[in-house]
């Protein structure tokens, strides 16, 4: 340190005694203080006045830069969970930031990749937390920072990563990017294994329609979970499903595998009604009806009642009754212009063996029409198969089984929109 020499301003001219006092300096460790007055024998002392304010000020800065005044700590105590380095953070509940004896200022969250996270501090300045599930297996920091009621600032800077699942779960739909379906088309989820947390899960599968049209989902078991409108598509709406599942834990340690956006359209409209009592189909297409003879389920094998949906299409199917749980009764390799309307077999189709169109009821319970055995274009069941599809309504009445079960097939339109 270097030497600090209070009393410079009233110098002796006494050599002797300023040599004494330096000597004096130096054992003290090198603070030269004068505790009197210095005069000089020539001037009579009136000259060189007194040295006692000097000294003192002097000894008052030294003393002020050697202890300076300790800083004033904010009362505001910042908590951020998780801890500051934890690993395998559950991303659904991956961040909180509060605050005790104070207000949260600013709450800024950020990946690795620089991507904020978006959130909000409460009205009260008491707490902060994310909008949204963070992302699997990504490392974040928090910057927090907080005031007390003097306007003391506090901050904190942690880091944390979230776990990367060791188990997913396998999500399939029924509906390809892009592509065109009828009024009726009820999109149908299906995972391979079962979910636990369901509503989780519907929060991470939502419909945007160009025209506003609300959509839900409904659980039929632990691995199915159909949507649909409360009633028919409008054609030429718009709809884009948005998955968003990586992040959410569909079962305990499980979690979701996609998120990605899905677009779909719907196309004209086209319901028809097959009626068991007439052995007729009315087709009404975007208001012009039509009417068709038909033939449906005899009196052993009626056929479904209820509103179902064609789920796919095949120009030629084999149609075995072993696979339907009636024995050997038919096994007909070529079935032509075959549309799917439930998962227990019933089919629209075309019919080359029998002519009991209009007629009579005379099949196991699917709705048939005159074909040819190679599928003719121009046939009854060619034309209506050519201006069908998938999504598209066709409800059968007056049979004499019971209403088709909501999950046979896309019939949820079966289930009253206050049961959905």
């Amino acid at each position: 340190m270097k030497p600090v020499q209070a009393a410079d301003a009233a110098i002796c001219t006494n050599t002797r005694r300023a040599r004494r006092n330096a000597a004096v300096a130096l054992v003290m460790g090198g603070v030269l203080l004068f505790g009197s007055a210095c005069t000089s024998k020539d001037d009579g002392g009136g000259t060189g006045g007194s040295t006692d304010a000097g000294a003192a000020s002097a000894a008052s800065a030294g003393a002020s830069a050697a202890a300076p005044e300790t800083p004033k700590v904010s009362a505001a105590v910042l908590n951020v969970e998780p801890k500051d380095g934890t690993l395998d953070v559950n991303p659904t509940d991956g961040v909180k930031v509060s605050v005790a004896g104070g207000k949260l200022t600013t709450v800024e969250v950020t990946d690795k990749d620089g991507k904020a996270v978006a959130g909000a501090i409460a009205p009260d300045g008491s707490g902060w937390k994310p909008s949204a599930a963070l992302t699997v297996g990504m490392a974040y920091k928090v910057n927090a920072q907080a005031t007390d009621p003097a306007g003391l600032v506090t901050a904190s800077t942690t880091t944390f990563t979230t776990l990367t699942p060791a188990k997913k779960v396998s999500t399939n739909d029924n509906i390809a990017d892009n592509a065109t379906y009828g009024v009726g088309m009820i999109v149908s989820v299906v995972f391979n294994k079962e979910i636990k947390n369901k509503e989780e899960v519907l929060k991470g599968i939502t419909f945007e329609a160009s025209d506003g049209t609300t959509v839900k989902g409904h659980w039929f078991g632990p691995r199915r979970v159909d949507f649909r409108p409360e009633k028919y598509w409008k054609p030429g709406t718009k709809v884009t499903i948005h998955y968003k599942l990586k992040n959410v834990e569909v079962s305990p340690g499980v979690y979701g595998d996609v998120d990605k956006d899905e677009p779909f359209t719907i196309g004209r409209s086209q319901v028809s009604t097959a009626d068991s009592a007439s052995h007729q189909m009315t087709v009404v297409r975007d208001g012009k009806s039509t009417t068709i003879p038909v033939t449906l389920g005899d009196d052993k094998n009626p056929s479904w009642n209820g509103t179902m949906v064609i789920s796919s299409k095949e120009k030629v199917t084999r149609m075995n009754s072993a696979t339907v749980g009636l024995g050997a009764e038919y096994d007909i390799p070529n079935v032509p212009h075959a549309m799917r309307l439930t998962d227990s077999g019933t089919f629209v189709h075309g019919n080359f063996w029998a002519n009991p169109f209009g007629k009579t009821n005379a099949s196991h319970g699917c709705v048939s029409m005159q074909d040819t055995e190679e599928g003719s274009d121009t046939s009854v069941a060619g034309k209506f198969f050519n201006d069908s599809m998938i999504g598209d309504v066709v409800k059968i009445e007056n049979s004499k089984s019971a209403t088709v079960k909501p999950d046979n097939g896309l019939s949820g339109w079966t289930l009253p929109w206050s049961q959905w």
